[in-house]
């Protein structure tokens, strides 16, 4: 059975790369990553990719006049690999609305905090300002609206006394290391059913869909 081809979208350091890759190495795992596409020359996400011997391109948003100009751009890179599913591991961009158009429910990103809650930037000070007791993950299809699309699975942690921004930033990142793997083993094994704004997965309980981590 051939394996769903994926392309990762980054701006930065590909921590969220990394874990995909090292998922994408199990002999079972049902995806393979096509090629990485940043936005940015210098994002040391592109050496990891390089080094797994995945194809790689840049596409700087300076290059173009506007926000769509850019993303068809983007489009015919992930189109010229054959991507299936495009995954956002990091990328820095707002897209216009053609992209999550052009790649409706076949697009997706993981957001550091429990959708609907702290959307946007700096999303461990909104948790932390508003004295939240668990934040976490959660990886969702993305939609024109910004970290508004339907939710796929969530990672929870707990927020502990003398938290900072860093700590508890550091906490998620390790459940989304855990997550986005398996949201996109999910995808390649063909479970994902999207009714709407509801995701569900076929064959998983839904318990399963919610990860909880106990770390301190």
């Amino acid at each position: 059975m051939a394996k769903l081809k994926v392309g990762v979208l980054i701006s930065g350091r590909g921590s969220n790369l990394a874990a995909l890759i090292d998922a994408a190495k199990a002999q079972d795992y049902p995806a393979e990553i096509g090629c990485v596409v940043s936005n940015k020359e210098a994002a040391p996400g592109l050496a990891i990719a390089a080094a797994a011997g995945i194809a790689t391109a840049i596409v700087s948003h300076r290059d173009h006049p506007d926000r769509e100009s850019f993303d068809r751009a983007v489009s015919a890179q992930l189109e010229r690999h054959g991507v299936e599913l495009v995954v956002l591991a990091g990328f820095m961009r707002i897209f216009s609305p053609w992209f999550p158009s052009r790649w409706r429910d076949r697009l997706i990103n993981i957001h550091p905090s429990l959708l609907p809650a702290f959307k946007g930037l700096h999303v461990q000070r909104q948790a932390l300002e508003a004295g939240v007791r668990v934040s976490g993950c959660t990886a969702h299809l993305v939609t024109p609206d910004l970290d508004s699309g339907p939710i796929i699975a969530q990672a929870a942690v707990p927020v502990l006394a003398g938290d900072t921004e860093e700590t508890l930033a550091a906490r998620i990142l390790r459940q989304e290391h855990r997550l986005y793997p398996l949201v996109v083993r999910w995808f390649g094994e063909g479970r994902i059913a999207i009714d709407g704004d509801r995701v569900t997965v076929t064959g998983v309980a839904c318990d399963a869909t919610l990860l909880f981590s106990r770390e301190t």
